[in-house]
């Protein structure tokens, strides 16, 4: 039984626990020692034995005395923490904390009268007792022989970045020429026209992964392709979630994935990597494949795979799949030496020898060289290197090298054996947070304990040991989470990891049934109890956690549900005693019950936005170690007791907006290391920063409320001290009488001086008049810090010379009044970091230096300028690389200025400007052409002719490579601007919004339009937006996939009167209120459009019909359409239909919809039919009807239960109810999740609808 390996770590924590001095200090187990003492005297010996045990396995009754001894230890474990708890709480309760809390709160408690204590906890040890005294017995039978564990040495051991790096070295030389052969194959491919299809296959191992980032890196690919995406496949071949993860999108829903992929993809040149398949399935590669064939000549799929058959089914547009060789012999063994010694390689033939016999070993896999190397470098004599060597003779091509990472495994130390093989907990390829990482291991005592070290750096330590000896990879620093669900910007980047999923193997094969790991529906049907670590992701579960958990045995101690978008229900957790880590998102309130948790360590309730205050009795939760409540957007209060949680290591905060304060005494939580959001209250119950004091706080800190601070209290405080802090934000939040508010704040930001190894500083909102003497330094911040922001500092008129800060990278400067400029010097100043530059609401800042002269300042590298409302600034610095400039409202003369500039605008990527002078015009160079991609544009009329008659301006000639556009509030674009968008043969996202006087398309003189396919012959998605006067749509190309049109109030005619076309259909109209029916074309297989693929219509008042959709149509989606009254068109391919609160429509010409999905029916009163009512739905998945009173029910009822197990949700209550004004509190509450959340719609208001 291979998971029986993390058995001697489990014995060895339970020997530490049973000599716990805690528990002897509090006299919890009076009564009790005899049996403690049986059990401190027995641990050692079947501590000496377990290895014997384990090599001796498959003997009769030895696997299942193993099985009873990890049972009895996990048991065990479970009292003594117990034990310990119950120690916590008598000190607590001895410093006053359940005379603080109430009755209300200890009736939650059970009982803790010593006698009744007493007598519980010696039923449950003497029960422990009487089951190691058999185990013991049973051992004495067996015969094992003792072996003492040998701790290993690190004499030879080389640091981490110098082994990665030289390994990357080595792989990289070794793989050169293979990597020229593929990168000709792919340059050469954009003469062959349509896609290529390339595998690489390979044993696990073999570095494919490796090999093809070398490929995906190489500047000749990076230039060659427009657009290149990476995406780890691994076991799951989900066509969606691989959708999902090219776009970067959050899209829920199957097909609308996959349309998000088609228009990522659409005419672009790209480079596609999907690593690690093993779908052999053509179907659901041939789905995938019609999406991927959107892109443009000389798209490229990369594919990594070790199954041939998996790579001759994904093969297109070359000969066949290209094998990856061996790493060769010469390059094996400098990957083994460079791990296995130091710098200097010790000078012994002997040695020589048996690195090259095991070089033999490693069958060229540089993965097993990585392992082989790892383990040799803790050898110190040359009998442990001929162990070594004779242990891998297992190895060989035919077992491949899973038993060198098993042997690999099997020389770790114990606890670093139970560290790794917690890890089978994660799903293949998941980008794994190593801060949290650790602090699990911290909650189920994987770490041992040292006394010159916290646990955290201790961890730290382990988890760098093992991505030494390869069991992680990917170890990078990523950028911190944003989206709709944080709340608050964070600043710090967090370091993650992945493990090779041949290592995910090895840990699963230790782990065996105690972990489980549910990403979709069949891992939830196949999910087997008993497990003592669950981990979930897979969104749709939220309406069976609570089922399944009830099912689910007492023994559970991790439960992670990691899901940030979808509500579940609270589960009831009263069965799960064990629990030592929980993780639960999108809660509408906690399951606390303090009774049930005593044993947690690790809890996460983050982007629970309904809880507005945590439970006092939390407090009672003393052996907590981290508590996680960031982006709880409505929390206001955290338990006024927690300083009784003496074990507190990290608390997370941050983006909890509407936090009023910090509990009281916080400072007496001295092991407190992260607290991420410090607000400081005006009552004097609240903790203000002096309690900071003795808190040596590790990472990030955000203190805000600083005007309720003193400059005696900020000194208390000690920033200074604290050298492990390298992310500060100072905030104030209100202001009083302005000569008070700017010495009192002078005289606090001073005293809030902070070590000289900051990384970023943030200071918002401070009013005094001259920055601290600190910033002033030259010395203290000019290596380290990379991140500055001022944000609202309106009464400074003394600044810091920001160029001495050497380092910076990011400067974001925000409603600094004062400043005036960047410099205060006229001599050359450079910043040689800066890499992107915001400056917002500066209305005194006029230059980039004090004194206009010959020299100015110099930005080497800077990319990214962002420059708003800064009405004196009249130019731009000239720097070499910028690729994004961001000119917003009230820029118009530098906007004038940058427009007319060739020098920067032939270096730019994004382009964003505004000018709202309408009288503006401008003379241009018609000849030259920008490598510009996306323009967004505010005002700016100068571009566009305000008459037919008026002369095209040339500037649109520039833009042939432009791929998004988005114009507001541009009151000259009257028609459809044909002649200026002639040029724009790569735009492919076309956005207008709040152009009042656009009314459609152009007819100069009543001569015909351009031809359809000669305009915007790339065009996939076209979205208006609230333009008034708009009538009707104007020539499109058959590339559109997409339609968008919203809050048009005139709008009449889809196509356009007059035009001649008569294979117009009907398209997305949103508040479009005299659509007509004459407007509509009535001629069957309509295929004007033959890629639009999403119908979306909102709000048109009097849309009467929509007939002959396209047969390529996928999701209709009609919202608040009160005159609609019949829909028709050959829609077999439709997967999604949404219809809500279109009260006329009566019977629409649905068809059999053989391959609908999803479909959503809400106050429809006269619909009589159901989608797909002639077909069996047979791949129906979610289903909601409501208030609906016509409605024929009976064929999804005939089919209903046969398909109930496939269905995700469905909800048919009030299918036909016809209560106006129940309908309408529902329309107002039930667009939120879980009902609603997969149709991706919420209501705002009741007349106003928003996609999430």
């Amino acid at each position: 039984m291979a998971e029986m390996v993390v058995i001697r770590p489990l014995v060895s924590l339970l020997k530490e626990k049973v000599s716990s001095c805690l528990v002897e200090q509090y006299k919890v187990m009076k009564g009790m020692e005899e049996q403690r003492d049986s059990l401190a005297r027995k641990l050692p010996a079947i501590l000496d034995v377990i290895e014997d045990a384990q090599k001796g396995a498959s003997r009769p009754g030895v696997a299942a005395w193993l099985e009873a001894l990890k049972n009895v230890s996990y048991e065990a474990i479970d009292v003594f923490d117990e034990f310990k708890y119950e120690a916590l709480r008598r000190d607590a309760k001895k410093k006053g904390h359940y005379n603080k809390l109430g009755m209300d709160v200890i009736s939650l408690f059970p009982s803790r009268n010593p006698i009744v204590f007493r007598y519980r906890m010696s039923k449950k040890l003497s029960k422990v007792v009487r089951t190691m005294d058999v185990l013991v017995r049973q051992m004495n039978d067996f015969g094992f022989t003792q072996r003492q564990q040998v701790t290993p040495s690190m004499q030879w051991r080389q640091t981490d970045s110098i082994m990665i790096d030289s390994d990357k070295d080595i792989v990289s030389r070794s793989r050169n020429e293979e990597k020229e052969k593929i990168i000709k194959i792919l340059v050469e491919q954009e003469g062959n026209g349509g896609l290529m299809v390339l595998p690489i296959v390979g044993m696990g191992g073999l570095g494919k992964t490796t090999f093809v980032q070398l490929i995906y890196n190489e500047p000749q690919v990076k230039e060659h392709f427009s657009l290149q995406r990476w995406c780890c496949v691994s076991d799951d071949f989900d066509i969606g979630n691989i959708a999902r993860n090219i776009c970067h999108s959050q899209e829920k829903n199957h097909e609308k994935a996959l349309q998000d992929l088609q228009k990522e993809l659409s005419g672009q040149r790209y480079l596609i990597v999907l690593d690690d398949v093993w779908n052999r399935d053509a179907d659901k590669w041939g789905k995938l494949l019609t999406c991927l064939k959107q892109g443009g000549r000389g798209s490229t799929i990369l594919t990594t795979t070790r199954d041939a058959e998996v790579a001759r089914v994904m093969t297109m547009g070359v000969p066949g799949a290209y094998n990856l060789e061996k790493l060769g012999n010469k390059y094996m063994k400098e990957i083994i030496q460079s791990r296995a010694f130091r710098v200097q390689k010790p000078n012994s033939d002997e040695l020589d020898v048996i690195v090259d016999k095991i070089v033999d070993r490693c069958v060229g896999s540089p993965l097993a060289a990585k392992a082989f190397g790892s383990m040799l470098s803790t050898k110190t004599s040359m009998q442990e290197w001929k162990d070594i060597l004779v242990k891998s003779n297992i190895c060989n091509e035919k077992t491949e090298i899973l038993p060198i990472l098993k042997l690999s495994y099997d020389d770790l130390p114990p606890h670093m054996k139970q560290c790794f093989a917690f890890c089978a907990l994660f799903p293949k390829d998941y980008p794994i947070n190593v801060e949290r990482l650790i602090q699990l291991w911290m909650a189920h005592d994987f770490i041992p304990a040292r006394e010159e070290d916290n646990p955290d750096m201790v961890g730290k330590e382990i988890f760098n040991d093992l991505a030494w000896r390869s069991f992680f990879q990917d170890v990078e620093q990523a950028p911190p989470p944003t989206g709709y669900y944080v709340r608050r910007p964070k600043f710090r980047y967090i370091m993650v990891c992945k493990i090779h999923d041949l290592m995910h193997d090895v840990a699963l094969s230790v782990m065996g049934k105690e972990c489980a790991t549910i990403v979709n529906m069949p891992d939830m049907k196949s999910f087997i109890n008993p497990t003592r670590h669950l981990f979930i992701s897979y969104r749709e579960i939220h309406t069976h956690l609570d089922g399944m958990l009830k099912k689910q045995s007492p023994t559970l101690q991790t439960l992670l549900y990691t899901d940030p978008y979808t509500y579940v229900s609270p589960p009831r957790l009263s069965k799960h005693n064990s629990l030592r880590a929980m993780q639960l998102c999108r809660l509408r309130k906690l399951p606390i019950r303090p009774r049930h948790l005593q044993y947690i360590r690790y809890l996460n309730f983050s982007n629970n936005w309904w809880i507005k205050k945590l439970p006092e009795e939390i407090s009672l939760l003393y052996n907590l170690l981290t508590m996680d409540v960031s982006d709880c957007d409505s929390l206001c209060r955290l338990p006024n007791a927690m300083k009784y949680m003496k074990n507190l290591r990290h608390i997370y905060t941050g983006g909890c907006e509407s936090l009023e304060c910090m509990p009281p005494d916080l400072g007496q939580l001295t092991s407190l290391q992260t607290l991420t959001f410090f607000v400081v209250g005006s009552s004097s119950s609240c903790s203000n920063v002096s309690e900071l004091e003795n808190i040596n706080l590790v990472g990030e800190l955000e203190l805000t409320g600083l005007e309720n601070v003193t400059e005696a209290q900020a000194k208390a405080a000690s920033l200074g001290s604290k050298e492990k802090l390298t992310h500060l934000s100072l905030e104030w939040n209100s202001g009083g009488p302005e000569e008070l508010v700017q010495d009192c704040h002078a005289k606090v930001l001073d005293a809030l001086k902070p070590h000289g190894g900051l990384e970023m500083l943030r200071i918002v909102n401070y009013k005094g008049r001259g920055a601290p003497t600190w910033m002033k330094e030259l010395s203290l911040f000019q290596q380290h810090l990379t991140e500055l922001h001022l944000v609202g500092c309106t009464l400074c008129t003394d600044f810091p010379e920001f160029s001495h800060l050497r380092a910076l990278q990011i400067l974001h400067l925000i409603k600094v009044d004062k400043l005036q400029s960047m410099c205060s010097k006229m001599a050359y100043v450079e910043f040689p970091a800066l890499k992107k530059l915001q400056l917002h609401d500066l209305e005194s800042f006029e230059s980039w230096v004090a004194t206009p002269g010959k020299e100015e300042l110099s930005f080497p590298v800077l990319e990214e300028i962002d420059i708003r409302n800064c009405p004196k600034l009249t130019s731009l610095p000239g720097p070499p690389k910028v690729k994004v400039v961001k000119l917003n409202e009230d820029m118009a003369q530098l906007s004038l200025s940058l427009i007319t500039s060739t020098r920067y605008m032939s270096s730019l990527s994004v382009l964003k400007l505004s000018v709202r002078d309408s009288e503006t015009t401008l003379e241009l160079d018609q000849n030259h052409e920008l490598s510009i991609s996306v323009i967004k544009i505010t005002g700016c009329c100068f571009l566009f002719t305000s008459s037919p008659l008026q002369p095209v301006v040339g500037i649109w000639k520039w833009f042939g490579q432009l791929q998004k556009l988005k114009i507001s509030r541009c009151d000259a674009l009257i028609h459809w601007p044909e002649e200026e968008f002639l040029s724009l043969i790569s735009l492919k996202e076309l956005i207008i919004v709040l152009c009042s006087n656009i009314i459609g398309r152009a007819q100069v003189n009543g001569t015909a339009t351009q031809a359809r396919d000669q305009l915007l012959p790339q065009l996939t998605k076209l979205e208006i937006r609230h333009c008034k006067s708009l009538t009707e749509l104007f020539v499109l190309p058959r590339s559109i996939t997409y339609i968008c049109i919203r809050g048009c109030p005139n709008f009449q005619c889809l196509w356009g009167r007059g035009t001649g076309d008569t294979e117009s259909i009907n398209l997305q109209v949103e508040h479009g209120n005299d659509l007509t029916p004459t407007s509509v074309s009535e001629k069957p297989g309509n295929n004007y459009l033959p890629c639009l693929d999403t119908l979306f219509i909102m709000g048109s008042d009097k849309l009467a019909m929509l007939r002959n959709l396209p047969p390529s149509l996928k999701n209709l989606s009609i919202y608040h359409c009160p005159e609609l009254r019949s829909i028709s068109g050959n829609l077999d391919q439709l997967v999604d239909v949404s219809i809500g609160g279109c009260n006329k429509l009566d019977s629409p010409d649905w068809g059999n919809l053989p391959a609908l999905e999803d479909f959503g029916l809400l106050n429809c009163k006269r619909l009589t039919s159901l989608p797909g009512n002639l077909g069996n739905y047979s791949a129906l998945r979610r289903v909601l009807v409501k208030y609906c009173p016509a409605i024929n029910m009976k064929p999804l009822y005939k089919h209903l239960p046969q398909r109930r197990e496939s269905l995700e949700y469905y909800d048919l209550s009030h299918a036909h109810s016809s209560d106006p004004v129940e309908a309408l509190a529902h329309e107002q509450t039930f667009w939120e999740p879980p009902a609603l959340y997969f149709w991706r719609f919420r209501m705002v208001r009741c007349d106003e609808w928003r996609p999430l």
